[in-house]
């Protein structure tokens, strides 16, 4: 038997943070070390965080990346045990995004990445190369400083594997393992046996099955160990990267990470029995046919034994029932981690909200709540970097230990019902009592003077006064009006943010958290600058129908039994006057519902559908129970509103990302936001389809007419008598 112990870890990195991401570094490598692992697997661009973007064009970037590696290479920690970390690399006139594998304070080699994510939140070619020279390995000059230091002058660069005297390891850089022909297939074929792929991916809803498959068919074929190492936490941007980081051997996961956690450091172990690799390649013929005539793959020697003999006091890893977490829990968890990072770095004291007692706003809340649970629960495990972040966020002066989690939310987390005569007292009290069960600091304001003011500082101006279009007034007024109210309330919510603190003795300043959904941004259904204009949005990705199920889901598994009520309601705006005859609600403004506004962002995104691709795929979708005319009609309606409000995704709040047809322009949907709301060219085609499809229809109906009156059928329909002669 060659037993082999092996690390991999989640990590909790800040982009540019380079005390921070050492620390967890050499945190993972200890662990690592102590529980007699020979190999450690890190993230990608560990040393530096993976989202640093325009900062790799940086040359300090670089400089302090090779810094860290040499304080690292200098102290013990790659004693005995063979370390991948990821950083960025300058060779020649290129960088690239190597993982620098190292052993016994040696560099053994540099594997450049060969294929560069470049698509949704990623923008890799932007800042690195991809290595295209597969051939050969080449020498790599290190910096002078680290050559002085290390006393070693070159080391190979490049595509290949480490041959070590009892096994071959070798890296796979995250995107290779979704490439239609993986580095992975040519490397098992030259004997490489342990695979490290060093990630930075991102969560996204019902996503990671995917990531999961991909690990289980690498080696469930052709055999191996394949070690996955990913970051975990808010680097600094609207990612949150969710760990699961995992080790599987020939197909079975035997070893898995959590996908959310406050930790900044876990470390996933597996003890392996390589045998069982060289067991399984060797009962394939067709793999023992295709590895006989594979193109050869340059190697690195290594004069040293990884592996352990047979021995009782080592048991092996066993294959695991895989975690998955359901959409609710994910967006409990995601979000809620990605909260508590994004507030424990950014200096702030605590939160707040705008809470309307609607689906969207108390969604957030819940999160918040989630979030405060997650900390009490950490702390309780033993976790001291969390208790030493919520003692200090949350300000506590008198030595008391955090075990209620509503007493953390009172000290962290502001909610403020800013009613107006439009709002009604069940959006009110839905929004108390929700306060109370999470354990908020509850204000409710009145915003009526603020507006009456604005009004009459307006008719001063003008001499005229807006009405309503209940009362008589245009759209133009309508509209106006609401806007004032949405407006006054992000004015408010600043204000209190900034001030509260100060009237209660805190130090500090809160965050003002948003709420709009995924589908309002696509559509355009909310105030430019209003409460969606906040600092940070955990929902602004996540669409409202999987908001109203997450809603139901926490009622029962966070405890915040209101939550139930609030989804059962109607979803309205609350900006229009309420009358007996008429109540605002958000279906019937936006002119179309929420289930049809997510279609519609798949086929938008997902899908790249422009509007005729989208019509004719409609037609196929919605034909049974709608005219082409009538999906014509529901297409143009909402490219028209999806145009004209684009430009308010230039201001909308950094949110979350969560879902695969997110609207959000600053990275992933990369579109203009001036349009011709016509779309002459595209509607005019459409209008020619559906002519022609009514055309085909009315064809279709005259001959099939004309083949039931020759059977009887149509004069027995009409009550003629003749039928059935």
């Amino acid at each position: 038997m060659r037993l082999l112990k092996v690390a991999t870890c989640n990590l909790n990195q800040w982009a540019m943070d380079f005390d921070c991401n050492m620390t967890n570094i050499k945190e993972s490598i200890s662990r690592a070390k102590e529980v007699g692992a020979v190999i450690r697997l890190g993230p990608e661009l560990e040393i530096t965080g993976y989202g640093c973007e325009d900062h790799f064009l940086e040359l300090d970037t670089v400089t302090h990346a090779w810094e860290c590696l040499k304080d690292i290479l200098l102290g013990d920690w790659t004693v005995g045990i063979l370390c991948s970390f990821g950083m960025p690399v300058i060779k020649g006139s290129e960088r690239y995004n190597c993982q620098v594998l190292c052993l016994n304070r040696k560099i053994i080699m540099i594997r450049p990445k060969m294929w560069l994510a470049n698509d949704g939140n990623y923008r890799e070619l932007r800042w690195f190369t991809a290595w295209k020279q597969k051939e050969q390995l080449v020498d790599f000059q290190l910096p002078y400083e680290i050559s002085e230091a290390l006393t070693q002058k070159t080391v190979p660069f490049g595509y290949g594997y480490i041959q070590f005297l009892d096994t071959a390891v070798a890296a796979e850089v995250c995107e290779e393992l979704f490439t239609p022909i993986p580095p992975h297939a040519e490397l098992a074929l030259n004997g490489v046996e342990v695979f490290m792929n060093a990630s930075g991916s991102h969560h996204q809803l019902r996503k990671l099955d995917v990531r999961l498959r991909a690990f289980i068919g690498a080696t469930h074929t052709r055999g191996g160990v394949y070690m996955y190492s990913n970051h975990q936490g808010c680097d600094g941007g609207r990612l949150y990267y969710d760990g699961c980081s995992c080790v599987v051997v020939n197909g079975d996961v035997v070893s898995q990470g959590s996908q959310f956690s406050l930790k900044d450091v876990e470390v996933v172990v597996a003890h392996i029995d390589l045998d069982a690799v060289a067991s399984l390649r060797g009962s394939i013929s067709s793999f023992q046919e295709q590895a006989s005539c594979k193109p050869k793959v340059s190697s690195v020697a290594a004069p040293y034994k990884l592996c352990q003999s047979f021995n009782m006091q080592m048991p092996l890893s066993s294959p695991l029932k895989i975690k998955y977490h359901s959409p609710e829990e994910e967006i409990a968890f995601g979000p809620g981690c990605w909260l508590w990072d994004y507030l424990r770095r950014s200096g702030a004291s605590g939160f707040l909200l705008p809470l309307s007692g609607g689906a969207d706003s108390s969604s957030v809340a819940a999160i918040v709540g989630c979030m405060c649970q997650l900390v009490v629960k950490e702390i309780a495990n033993g976790d001291e970097q969390v208790k030493a972040d919520a003692i200090r966020i949350g300000q506590y002066t008198d030595g008391q230990f955090l075990t209620d989690s509503k007493e953390f939310a009172k000290r962290i987390f502001y909610t403020v019902f800013m009613g107006s005569e439009n709002s009604s007292e069940a959006t009110k009290t839905r929004a108390k009592v929700l306060a109370d069960e999470i354990g908020s600091w509850h204000l409710d304001v009145c915003i009526d003077g603020v507006v009456s003011a604005l009004l009459s500082l307006f008719r001063t101006l003008t001499g005229k006064q807006p009405r309503y279009k209940v009362d008589g007034g245009s759209n133009i007024e309508n509209l106006g009006l609401q806007n004032i109210q949405a407006r006054i309330r992000m004015v408010l919510a600043f204000m209190l943010a900034s001030l509260m603190p100060w009237v209660h003795n805190k130090a500090g300043f809160y965050l003002v958290l948003g709420s709009s959904n995924v589908d309002e941004g696509l559509r355009g259904y909310l105030t430019k600058y209003d409460c969606s204009s906040a600092d940070i949005n955990p929902i602004g990705s996540i669409s409202k129908q999987d908001l109203r199920t997450f809603l139901r889901w926490a009622a029962t598994h966070l405890g915040y039994s209101s939550l139930a009520e609030i989804e059962a309601a109607p979803p309205t705006a609350e900006l229009e006057p309420i009358r007996s005859n008429y109540s605002q609600l958000d279906e019937v403004d936006m002119g179309m519902t929420y289930e049809e506004l997510s279609v519609y962002g798949r086929l938008r995104k997902i899908f790249r559908c422009g509007p005729v691709s989208m019509f004719k795929n409609l037609c196929y979708k919605w034909g049974a129970s709608l005219t082409p005319s009538e999906v014509a009609d529901k297409v143009k309606h909402f490219f028209k509103y999806y145009s004209i409000n684009r430009h308010k995704m230039t201001v909308l709040t950094p949110s979350y990302h969560a879902e695969s047809y997110s609207p959000e322009d600053n990275r992933f949907d990369l579109r203009q936001f001036l349009y011709n709301a016509r779309w002459p060219y595209q509607f005019h085609k459409i209008d020619e389809l559906v002519r022609e499809l009514d055309s085909d229809k009315v064809a279709i109906t005259k001959s099939t007419d004309q083949e039931m009156v020759g059977m009887g059928i149509v004069a027995a329909a009409s009550g003629d008598p003749r039928a059935g002669l």
